[in-house]
């Protein structure tokens, strides 16, 4: 009996116990944050965000996103289509159609090689690929350093319209970011680097043309006037040479450079343009119009890339051979363009 009665006790002891454990797991669970909170927490850029592969996420888009593969931001919905990397650069299935591989939608070869450009040292730089260009983004100004693609022939033609898209804030970059908002009574448009001009092609490329990593705030009578006869005159030069390379972006100047909107969107100084071709034989010309409204006709802004490259903090087109890079570059009198 008294050995039943112990047996009894010390069953109902180790119960207790039993019990007791459990409790403080499940207290210790319920204590500890999950995976999301840790990534709602404020970073050290001001917004919410995660970091991946040194470059920050906020949580809305760290679900989505797998990892930053090549410098190229991808989330885990496209990493899902996406069955391979090839060269730092992936895509396949829906994405190849939107986005390109590496040597298709933005040019083939040589043309593909040198739409990569070299950043100074201390520029924030974001690499992202879209099907009708690339670019190298900056978290700090929210605008690109540099947005650069190929421009055949064949892609001066096409039945795709801009009245239909609209400018979208880019999910493949971290908050804060610039918004169709942040241009409101700014006085300022919404400019295309690589233009919608060069993206009747295809209705992908036409769209993400739209996105605003490809904008910056832009003088109107700029945007409108002279900057748009230039991508005018780039086109008749793709007609007429068969392929360019192209690469454009915002220059900082100014000591305190004003920002708009809510997300302070940074105003350039000038913009530059680089053009460069193969045929009939290698030739480079660059441009830098000022960032307002009076008259600055293309013919009249000419300058070496060498000069584009010290204002800029840019090196175009290193992957040249650098006796051709050299002669190129030092031209400024645009002889071989007229």
């Amino acid at each position: 009996m008294i050995v039943k009665r112990m047996t009894v006790m010390a069953a109902l002891a180790a119960m207790a116990m039993l019990a007791g454990t459990t409790g403080c797991r499940q207290r210790s669970g319920e204590e500890t944050a999950p995976a999301e909170t840790f990534m709602q927490q404020p970073g050290w850029n001001g917004g919410t965000g995660t970091t991946v592969g040194g470059k920050t996420a906020d949580s809305q888009q760290a679900e989505r996103r797998g990892a930053t593969v090549g410098g190229i931001i991808a989330d885990s919905q496209q990493a899902e289509r996406r069955g391979a990397t090839a060269g730092g650069k992936t895509a396949d299935g829906q994405q190849a159609e939107r986005r390109g591989t590496g040597r298709s939608e933005t040019g083939g070869g040589d043309a593909a090689d040198l739409l990569r450009q070299r950043v100074g040292r201390g520029i924030s730089e974001t690499m992202l690929r879209r099907t009708g260009y690339v670019t190298s983004y900056n978290k700090r100004t929210r605008c690109p350093n540099w947005v650069a693609w190929t421009l055949t022939k064949e892609h001066t033609y096409g039945r795709e319209l801009r009245d239909e898209e609209r400018f979208e804030e880019d999910l493949d970059v971290p908050e804060p970011r610039a918004t169709y908002q942040d241009y409101y009574n700014s006085r300022m448009d919404r400019g295309h680097m690589c233009p919608a001009g060069d993206n009747k092609w295809s209705a992908q490329a036409m769209t993400e043309s739209f996105l605003m990593t490809n904008i910056c705030p832009q003088n109107h009578g700029l945007n409108k006037e002279d900057w748009n006869d230039l991508e005018m005159q780039c086109r008749t030069w793709a007609r007429r040479y068969g392929e360019l390379t192209i690469v454009c972006g915002p220059l900082f100047e100014e000591e305190n450079p004003r920002q708009i909107g809510r997300n302070k969107v940074t105003v350039p100084s000038a913009f530059f343009k680089v053009v460069y071709r193969e045929k009939p034989r290698p030739a480079a010309i660059g441009f830098i119009f000022g960032n307002h409204g009076r008259r600055q006709p293309w013919r009249e802004q000419t300058v070496s890339i060498d000069e584009v490259e010290r204002r800029a903090g840019i090196d175009f087109f290193w992957q040249l051979p650098d006796d051709v890079e050299d002669r190129v570059e030092a031209q400024d009198d645009g002889d071989d363009w007229r």
